[in-house]
């Protein structure tokens, strides 16, 4: 079990690499904004607090280190869904890996951003209260498809 855990905690940080990577290409290459953490950071900070959702995450109470936490959340979460994919697809996985339980993965928690993160930062499910809401949702689904191409080619690299 710690195996699997250990396992899915380097296979969870090579996969939100390889996110932050592309978002990197995004932003040098196609002029895409940079991501900025801060806010999911100050997000987290309230739920601390007990508040989930806001009509607008700008307008909440400010944490001193919001950029600091918003980096170290979407680490944790990435991590988190390493190790979910560790102990779900199991050792055999591990010993094999496959893109397809990797990229199930990586679609599903889709659903996190839409129905949890997104509107807990006020910005609506699915992002519908941003101005270009099917963008957003279409840049969605490739970020966590390159996150399962991240969970899958960081499980090739240590099998």
């Amino acid at each position: 079990m710690l195996d699997l855990i250990l396992r899915g905690t380097v296979i969870g940080i090579g996969a939100t690499i390889a996110m932050d990577l592309w978002a990197i290409v995004l932003h040098r290459v196609f002029g895409q904004a940079r991501a900025n953490w801060a806010p999911v950071g100050r997000w987290f900070w309230h739920l601390g607090k007990g508040k989930i959702f806001h009509d607008s995450i700008g307008n909440a109470e400010p944490y001193r280190h919001e950029l600091a936490l918003g980096w170290a959340s979407h680490y944790a979460v990435g991590i988190l869904y390493g190790i979910i994919l560790a102990l779900i697809a199991g050792p055999v996985w591990l010993a094999q890996p496959t893109f397809i339980p990797a990229w199930i993965l990586g679609i599903v928690t889709v659903g996190a951003g839409w129905f949890l993160l997104q509107p807990g930062l006020g910005i609506g499910w699915a992002a519908s209260k941003t101005p270009s809401p099917n963008k957003v949702r279409a840049l969605n689904l490739v970020a966590h498809t390159v996150f399962a191409l991240g969970l899958w080619g960081t499980a090739l690299l240590i099998r």
